[in-house]
């Protein structure tokens, strides 16, 4: 895949997030076929879907510069996941809008690391980007996502909570919580 003259990679302590490579298409679709991973969606999803998605946050990285990126494990170069910020694409009450989310395999679960590249990831948005406000959602019983949210320091309010349009009416994940935080408010963890 070509990466945009600009495109960067963003680095932590122990992770890159980084551009999308051919190499990540297998794991990307072993971490999407996972049902653990994946008990917050609809379903688990199939190679193709997999890999339309790998395409459009490549995409997406490509046209902006930064998105939805790959993460790799600096010490080893295993691929753990994804993290990024990218634009919120359906019709919400809150968008437009730049969302923050992340998708870890699970050995890599419980280490930190998705709350180090978020982290990272909202310190690029808010300090190199100069982004207003950043948003994340989830289904309210996505609990250890929402422990990320909060550990960043992302606000929930029930007035935000929305039925999200990419899910079928009636499902009963439909129904996400959305949480905020704003440039003023960012303060990396400790």
């Amino acid at each position: 895949m070509m990466r945009r003259p600009g495109a960067e990679s963003l680095v932590t302590q122990r992770l890159i997030l980084r551009p999308w490579r051919e190499s990540d298409r297998l794991p990307f679709r072993e971490l999407n076929g996972d049902p653990d991973v994946m008990r917050h969606f609809p379903h688990p999803l199939s190679a193709e879907r997999s890999d339309a998605i790998m395409d459009a946050w490549q995409d997406h990285i490509e046209r902006h510069g930064w998105g939805f990126w790959a993460v790799e494990r600096i010490r080893d170069g295993a691929f753990v996941g994804a993290v990024g910020i990218a634009y919120a694409n359906f019709a919400a009450p809150f968008t437009p809008a730049v969302e923050i989310g992340w998708r870890m395999a699970k050995a890599y679960w419980r280490k930190g690391y998705t709350l180090e590249a978020a982290s990272r990831a909202l310190d690029h948005g808010f300090g190199t980007l100069r982004l207003e406000e950043i948003v994340a959602f989830t289904l309210p019983a996505n609990l250890p996502s929402r422990g990320v949210m909060e550990r960043l320091g992302m606000t929930h309010s029930p007035a935000d909570d929305f039925e999200h349009p990419s899910v079928e009416e009636g499902h009963p994940m439909r129904h996400h919580v959305l949480y905020r935080l704003r440039r003023k408010d960012w303060h990396p963890p400790a």
